[in-house]
């Protein structure tokens, strides 16, 4: 390739709105990969984190002693959060005197929604800007084309006369705007789709882990109540 059409010859040749598209789309691009790489390590963290709990969880142990073991990390994620949320609200209701056992299944499921609710937002962050990227790069990248090659047809009307090697470095500059659009957009609609398909794996695993939990919890909170009317009787 010679020097007139090497790539940052013609990337330094294209005019200022050209150079900005392709600037806007370097930078989406930078960000869309350090989401990437984010996302990829906090997906497979909070993947770990579910089968090692759940190993902990159906393994016998006592569940007080789980919770305690769970509240003196400094920091909660995953189905562990879901499990403190519930198992916590689950005790301070059931030690309220005259407790009806179905207040507190209520009010143990309404906390693990909400922990699961809080769960969902951790997974989605950054998945719109991906979403965005994806969707929009090529498009800005084509605005960045169709600009480059309209300057460079209003370029030949002051060429007698107009050849290929005349027009070729005006349109090669602004394809560079198409390429680096896909460049952009290619990584995040793959990563994007992944994402949302682990996100919803996850999700499904946290919500049959609050469903068994408060299958569990909901035998406690009866099997107390019956005793409690055994010994009034």
């Amino acid at each position: 390739m010679n020097d007139e059409m090497s790539l940052w010859t013609l990337i330094s040749g294209a005019s200022v709105l050209v150079q900005m598209v392709m600037l806007l789309l370097m930078i989406a691009s930078m960000l869309s990969w350090w989401m990437i790489v984010q996302r990829t390590m906090y997906y497979a963290a909070s993947k770990r984190n579910y089968q090692l709990f759940e190993r902990q969880f159906w393994s016998g142990v006592d569940l007080a002693q789980l919770f305690r073991k769970s509240v003196s990390k400094p920091a909660l994620a995953g189905v562990e959060s879901i499990f403190v949320a519930g198992f916590k609200e689950f005790t301070r209701l059931r030690q309220q005197s005259a407790a009806d056992p179905d207040a507190i299944m209520q009010g143990a499921e309404r906390a693990m929604r909400v922990a699961v609710a809080r769960e969902e937002e951790k997974l989605e962050k950054y998945l719109p800007f991906l979403a965005t990227v994806g969707s929009t790069s090529p498009y800005v990248g084509l605005f960045g084309t169709v600009w480059g090659i309209m300057n460079a047809f209003r370029g030949l009307a002051n060429v007698q006369q107009a050849t290929l090697a005349t027009v070729a470095p005006g349109i090669a500059e602004a394809l560079i705007a198409t390429a680096m659009g896909l460049f952009a957009a290619i990584p995040a609609v793959i990563a994007y789709n992944r994402f949302s398909s682990r996100m919803d794996n996850l999700l499904a695993n946290y919500d049959t882990f609050a469903d068994e939990f408060s299958s569990i919890l909901h035998r406690q909170a009866h099997a107390k109540s019956r005793q409690q009317d055994e010994n009034n009787g």
